[in-house]
């Protein structure tokens, strides 16, 4: 649910527009208001369900999860909408990091490849999914209150899932040592920098003053002081973060490949979408279908992953950013072939074969990544993990979509928008391809 509502929202955006009257401002921040508060609140999160009990914590934040996304559906105005957004985003934020969590709790070495390989198909396919099944619910709800359903949706499944996690969770001691501390001086500068971050990415199309781009700068000095604090704090308490985990290798390196790859991954959704739906005038519905290829393949490939990755360490991350690359050059080839628009089925093997790639990519790198962080700093290690997504997944949107939408404005050719958008994601792509193999040369030097 909580992945699912970073794209599903997408394709209502036109039938909240109808409904409520909400300008582009007010469009933008049922967008991006989620974004923001999601990327905001998975680090304290997953330090609070290390010092409190992850299962109580997860559950909360189902709790809250369904009850706002009832809120949401249930909205009168843009403003009634945006706050329950924003609340959403903080739910979902509260939710992610406690999953990890008890995987690394319930689970010891090997044994945690396998649900590692579980969760990675459900954010493959339901990052993937989003915009076909908001094509659907939509197509049947009606363009007035179709739109509703996609918040309503979350309501049974979230009482499902709370249902579920009480019977089936374990209640028990998570083994943490080290005190209760929450660090509140850490989450506040931690929150500054992060917001500093990411408000000039999902703000872009509207926020257009150039003056925004220094809050990239402001919001890295912010985490610096965050990291000379948590230094200081970690003398005498257990900090919000344990910065020492990037003293290991395989978080310090996966942490840069999740950061990366979600930067091009995300971002073909975003323009592609857009591709089929403005571009080429095609329907919610069909737009959303169009992207199944890859919801299928990545389902399918990280399910086998999960039962893999042991044997065949980080350079199956590799195979997979190799894949998903080849993938997003197909698209760019047949839509070169085809310039007036190809067909959504003609890209569906070049869609399939970076599916494939891409669950080679999520689920196996989250694996190695947290493999060697300790159980009682599970949540806050993982919460950074998921903050590094969310960021890079901004910043992908931000600097894939700019280059789109200068391209159609210049040319007014989509398909050369669509063209240059998945060669610069198939480049910041590469990069998370390079740092997977400097991390699979390192270790084979250190066998030798």
């Amino acid at each position: 649910m909580t992945l699912l509502d970073i794209s599903i929202v997408n394709v209502a955006v036109p039938s909240i527009d109808t409904a409520l009257g909400a300008g582009p401002s007010d469009l933008q921040w049922v967008l991006s208001g989620y974004a923001l508060t999601f990327g905001l609140v998975l680090v304290p999160a997953g330090r609070f369900g290390d010092a409190r009990g992850r299962r109580a914590v997860f559950l909360f934040g189902v709790a809250l999860f369904t009850a706002t996304s009832a809120v949401a559906g249930l909205a009168r105005s843009p403003e009634w909408l945006i706050a329950a957004r924003l609340l959403q985003g903080a739910a979902a934020g509260v939710v992610n990091p406690q999953v990890t969590g008890l995987i690394q709790e319930l689970f010891r070495g090997p044994e945690r490849a396998r649900p590692f390989g579980l969760l990675g198909a459900t954010i493959g396919v339901s990052t993937a999914v989003g915009p076909l099944l908001g094509g659907v619910l939509i197509h049947l709800g009606g363009a007035e209150h179709g739109w509703r359903w996609v918040f309503f949706v979350n309501v049974p499944v979230g009482i499902l899932a709370m249902v579920f996690a009480w019977r089936l969770v374990p209640s028990r001691p998570n083994g943490s040592s080290g005190g209760r501390s929450l660090d509140p001086v850490g989450v506040l500068l931690l929150g500054v920098g992060v917001v500093a971050l990411l408000l000039p990415l999902v703000q872009g199309e509207r926020w257009r003053s150039p003056a925004r781009w220094w809050l990239l700068p402001a919001g890295l000095a912010v985490l610096v002081a965050f990291g000379l604090w948590e230094r200081r704090y970690a003398r005498r308490r257990p900090p919000l973060f344990c910065l020492d985990l990037f003293r290991t290798r395989s978080y310090l390196l996966g942490s840069v490949i999740a950061l990366l790859y979600f930067g091009g991954f995300t971002a073909l959704f975003f323009v592609f979408t857009l591709y089929l739906q403005t571009g080429l005038g095609y329907s919610p519905l069909v737009a959303g279908a169009a992207i199944t290829p890859f919801a299928l393949g990545s389902a399918v490939s990280s399910a086998i992953s999960g039962r893999i990755v042991n044997r065949t360490g980080r350079l199956l991350v590799v195979v997979g950013l190799a894949g998903a690359i080849l993938g997003l050059l197909a698209v760019v080839l047949v839509s070169r072939l085809v310039p007036e628009g190809p067909a959504p089925l003609t890209l569906a093997g070049p869609l399939l074969l970076a599916g494939l790639g891409s669950g080679l990519v999520i689920a196996p790198n989250q694996t190695l990544t947290l493999a060697e962080v300790p159980v009682p700093v599970a949540g806050s290690g993982a919460g950074m993990l998921q903050t590094g997504q969310r960021i890079g997944s901004a910043a992908g949107i931000a600097g894939v979509g700019s280059v789109f939408f200068s391209t159609v404005g210049g040319t007014g050719d989509w398909s050369a928008g669509l063209r240059h958008a998945l060669l610069v994601a198939a480049g910041i792509i590469g990069l998370a391809l390079l740092a997977a193999l400097l991390d699979v040369a390192g270790r084979r030097r250190g066998r030798r």
